[in-house]
């Protein structure tokens, strides 16, 4: 219908332009690095690079798995590459960055689902930059405990993993993920101990009850820290969005999901999972 196809007047971005922009666009340039910013069409990547930060995304820009929602790259990945942990190390420090995200495509293609090449990042983040703080926003490894033990063994300060959608909707948007085996990657990292963190998109045709029942799983998860955005469509072959979501009603599930118990939540239309992120590291 012709008026989902106009951006409701609530979506007002920032333009992706200005000195620090430029800055941080010829830091991910020069030092061939890769951030979900561009990949994944982010509305905030004004706001966010103008403010000197980026969500870098490591092992490539090719994903194994073809979500309908997702603007990244699908296909037969190219090898990792041994000179990214020191690469995007350096870049951080450059930036004077005191918190980063980290995030990745799925790597279904490795044994170890990238597992050993993400605690090798970690590592070599925390030891050019000591002063950074660190967010990871993993896949879910095949829900495998000893692939995630590796990322909590690094010790970085959040580890988010998206279940992205409500239950009834993951098997037509999501390809291979489980909403369950994501709900046990978020138990397990809150069982060892560390702040974890997820999020979901709304707009794609998820009824009321299924929203507050998501909220519901993700809090007796163990997660501490919630995003919820709309969910917008990034290219004419991706699954169209079913409603717009009002501003309103975000603020509602954000009231909701604090008095449940959330140390944190963000709760906005153009809201993304590592929005604000320096103030969850803060939270948990």
């Amino acid at each position: 219908m012709e008026r989902l196809r106009r951006l409701p007047a609530w979506f007002k971005m920032q333009r992706a332009s200005g000195e620090n922009y430029s800055r941080v666009k010829r830091l991910v340039e020069n030092n061939h690095l890769h951030t979900i910013c561009t990949s994944g069409n982010c509305p905030n990547i004004g706001e966010c690079w103008n403010a000197g930060t980026a969500t870098f995304m490591i092992l490539g820009d090719i994903c194994t798995r073809a979500c309908k929602f997702c603007n990244t790259k699908t296909g037969k990945p190219l090898p990792p590459d041994p000179n990214e942990p020191q690469r995007l190390a350096k870049a951080i420090k450059t930036l004077k960055l005191r918190h980063c995200v980290i995030t990745s495509v799925d790597r279904d293609d490795l044994p170890d689902g990238g597992s050993s090449f993400w605690a090798e990042v970690i590592h070599s983040v925390k030891r050019i930059n000591p002063g950074t703080t660190i967010e990871t926003l993993i896949p879910d490894f095949d829900g495998n405990p000893e692939n995630i033990q590796k990322i909590i063994d690094e010790g970085p300060d959040v580890i988010s993993h998206n279940i992205e959608t409500v239950r009834r909707l993951t098997p037509i948007i999501r390809t291979k993920a489980k909403y369950d085996r994501s709900l046990t990657v978020i138990k397990y990292i809150s069982q060892m101990g560390k702040t974890a963190k997820s999020g979901f998109m709304l707009g794609l045709g998820e009824k009321e009850d299924e929203i507050y029942e998501t909220i519901d799983d993700l809090f007796h998860a163990g997660c501490r820290i919630l995003t919820l955005g709309q969910y917008l469509k990034p290219s004419p072959a991706h699954i169209d969005v079913a409603e717009y979501i009002s501003p309103d009603r975000f603020n509602e599930y954000r009231e909701s999901a604090l008095e449940k118990g959330f140390d944190f939540v963000e709760s906005n239309p153009l809201v993304r999972s590592s929005f604000h992120a320096e103030k969850h590291v803060r939270s948990g």
